[in-house]
């Protein structure tokens, strides 16, 4: 493990430096979107919930689109390669709000972060996701995702806690500047890792080493990447098609992103309008849960996948991500949000269960591809969840709501996460070998 942590290493500090500039901004951003759009309004102001929803179906019909497309090009041209321009446009957004953040500032960076984020946001996890699959095999994977995982966690408590002290103008230009030396170090110091075999690590008992060849210097240039335009959604279809697993794996980050997203368009304003939380309150509800959390995807993931299986780890978490909900929904005091992070190790252990079984399901030449996939289909969540909890948040924490129950929007995000453990119930611990023959013939007819 310590050795695959070290080939790894490079990769989780591009993650790190990314991850921390993401969840930096987090703590600050409603107060800044309210400050800037809701001027002389009260705390429940709609039109801020609106904004974010709106900014929320745009993004994700753009990396609807994109992420199969990204993944299918990480496959053909390297990751390496596919991480530059979006972790070079992502520091012009808050670059903008470190400068100024009145209102003709705000709407800039608005419209800026939503065109540059339908190429941007998710890129450098999925990416990521697909390195650690394409390197390591057999048994380790899933760790390694619980790993991957744990940085971003490490990430989030280290961005949580410094946005308690930084000001605000300050926070975005921290963001800024660690974008950029995540972009430099990346391009310095990443060095690509693909197998030059096709090696079967299925059967949980593979091979378990990482491959050292670097594929950007030393493999074949292809020179016919956009020779089919429809390869992305002709491998897509092709994965969905021969593997009833994966099916169920996506059907499951469906339900879960969809229910994530709607936490995310509904809990912050929630807690804004109900008990009056401000900048630290959120600053130090995060640091709790991600303190939590990345003790949980570090340490106890692992022997929980060890103990029960993925597939059991997974119906686990979604099961405690719904009494989290549930609790929440029904929130009758400020400490009661605090109390319910008790329940965020199974929050943290849905994704990486999600990518390993996923991960398992095809060769380490399709893993871009596979990740793709899921990124899609977490995109399209994405879309969709704002239709549904933007309006319902803002209904039920407007003074026209049709009873009262502010916390009404998180009670059906329950009543979705249950659906998803309801999925994942059908899903097999034993995956499926026969699409892996299918994509190679699939991509011997392209080529």
């Amino acid at each position: 493990m310590d050795e695959k942590l070290g080939g790894l290493g490079h990769i989780l500090t591009t993650v790190f430096l990314s991850s921390f500039a993401g969840f930096l901004v987090r703590p600050v951003m409603t107060d800044v979107t309210v400050a800037a759009v809701c001027s002389g309004l009260n705390d429940s102001c709609s039109l801020a919930v609106y904004l974010t929803g709106v900014q929320q179906v745009t993004v994700g019909l753009g990396t609807m689109v994109m992420m199969p497309v990204i993944g299918n090009l990480a496959d053909r041209y390297g990751i390496k390669a596919l991480l530059t321009l979006p972790m070079c446009l992502s520091i012009i957004p808050p670059a903008i709000l470190g400068y100024r953040r009145d209102t003709l500032f705000f709407y800039t960076y608005y419209v800026i972060k939503i065109i540059f984020d339908m190429v941007c946001q998710g890129t450098v996890d999925c990416l990521a996701q697909a390195y650690v699959a394409k390197n390591i095999h057999g048994t380790q994977r899933i760790s390694m995702f619980g790993v991957l995982a744990g940085v971003r966690s490490i990430s989030a408590v280290c961005a949580t806690f410094a946005a308690r002290f930084l000001p605000t103008a300050s926070t975005f230009q921290v963001t800024a500047l660690s974008l950029f030396v995540g972009l430099a170090y990346m391009r310095i110091f990443l060095k690509e890792r693909l197998h030059d075999d096709d090696e079967d690590d299925y059967d949980g008992g593979g091979d378990e080493r990482m491959l050292t060849e670097p594929i950007l210097e030393n493999a074949p240039t292809r020179t016919h990447v956009f020779y089919n335009k429809y390869s992305s959604l002709k491998d897509m279809v092709a994965l969905m098609k021969n593997s009833t697993i994966l099916v169920q794996a996506l059907a499951v980050t469906f339900f879960v992103t969809f229910s994530q997203s709607g936490m995310e368009s509904a809990f912050l304003y929630f807690l804004k309008a109900r008990f009056g939380f401000k900048k630290n309150d959120f600053a130090q509800l995060s640091l709790l849960v991600w303190i939590i959390g990345s003790i949980s995807q570090l340490f106890i993931l692992r022997i929980l996948v060890s103990a029960i299986g993925e597939r059991r780890v997974l119906s686990t978490g979604l099961l405690m991500d719904f009494f989290n909900a549930a609790i929440l929904s029904v929130s009758w005091s400020p400490w009661v949000p605090y109390a319910a992070t008790a329940l965020v190790p199974g929050v943290m252990f849905v994704m990486p269960s999600i990518y390993g079984i996923a991960s398992r399901q095809v060769r380490s030449a399709e893993q871009g591809k596979v990740q793709g996939c899921i990124y899609g289909v977490k995109s399209f969540a994405e879309v969709v969840a704002p239709f549904v909890y933007s309006p319902l948040t803002a209904l039920f924490l407007s003074d026209n709501a049709p009873f009262y129950f502010p916390g009404f929007s998180l009670l059906c995000i329950a009543l979705s996460l249950m659906i998803g453990f309801l999925l994942s119930l059908l899903i097999k611990d034993v995956p499926s070998s026969l699409m892996k023959k299918t994509i190679s013939s699939a991509s011997n007819e392209e080529a």
